[in-house]
């Protein structure tokens, strides 16, 4: 009797490795909250791998597991010499490299361009921003997504910094000129606060009741107005770049004006 040969069945292919989902989130007090852009990425479905580097927590050699990365503020200087300081500084150096999708906000901001090698510096005059201020954005500033960039926005710093050279301005303020820039492919330093929500500002304003008496600090009620009349565009225009940036979607490009294009990115 013949005996039938089946033939061998094709391997399956190997199905495509998903997406990390993790996002990196490093803060600096035990109580410090990442807000509302928190908030947003769990809502995206992405997993906040929070890390405290101050209180011993490692940062990780690769972002290889990690969608991307945002280090947040706190009241501590760039400046300061405690050797966490320095790592975290330099360990900003691993999603430049690998090109990871990294945001810094405030003092998270100012560790960026600190990496890249500019200073970071109290204000000549010795004012702070606390409160809402407006700000200026670029053309490139309107490009990040499909919302344009809020033009007020929650501010709580008395330290800022130029424009790091190479970087793209998203937007300018008055007292601190660079308030958003861009370098690289994805890596985003905002002065400013989006994270921040109303019991913030409450818990803020209770523990550093002195920053409220500093030059150009807006008065606490100011706060609490401003929140009611801006928090709305800032939470559309968060949702909006954040869901693009953590996609790693590159900004679109202004358009030439006539025979001059525009060279800042």
């Amino acid at each position: 009797m013949a005996i039938a040969h089946r033939p061998k069945a094709e391997p399956s292919p190997r199905k495509a490795e998903a997406a990390p989902r993790k996002v990196l989130v490093v803060l600096h007090q035990q109580c410090s909250s990442p807000g509302r852009i928190g908030r947003l990425l769990g809502g995206f479905g992405h997993e906040l791998d929070i890390r405290r580097p101050r209180f011993g927590d490692p940062l990780p050699k690769s972002l290889a597991d990690h969608a991307g990365a945002i280090i947040f503020g706190g009241p501590m200087s760039v400046n300061d010499e405690d050797d966490w300081i320095r790592r975290e500084i330099d360990w900003i150096g691993v999603p430049l490299r690998e090109e990871k999708p990294f945001i810094g906000v405030c003092l998270g901001a100012q560790m960026l361009a600190r990496h890249l090698g500019h200073r970071v510096r109290a204000h000549p005059q010795g004012r702070v921003e606390v409160g809402y201020y407006p700000i200026d954005p670029t053309e490139h500033g309107h490009l990040l997504c499909e919302r344009r960039f809020p033009d007020r926005v929650y501010q709580w710093h008395r330290e800022g910094f130029d424009l790091p050279n190479g970087a793209t301005l998203l937007a300018r303020g008055h007292d601190f000129e660079a308030q958003a820039f861009r370098t690289g492919p994805c890596a985003i330093g905002l002065q400013f606060h989006p994270e921040v929500t109303l019991p913030m500002i409450c818990r803020w304003s209770a523990r550093t009741q002195e920053r409220l008496d500093a030059p150009g600090a807006r008065p606490l009620h100011r706060h609490f107005g401003g929140w009611l009349r801006h928090d709305r565009a800032i939470s559309r225009w968060s949702s909006a770049f954040l869901r693009r940036w953590i996609d790693g979607a590159p900004p679109e490009r202004p358009k030439a004006q006539g025979a001059e294009a525009c060279a800042l990115s």
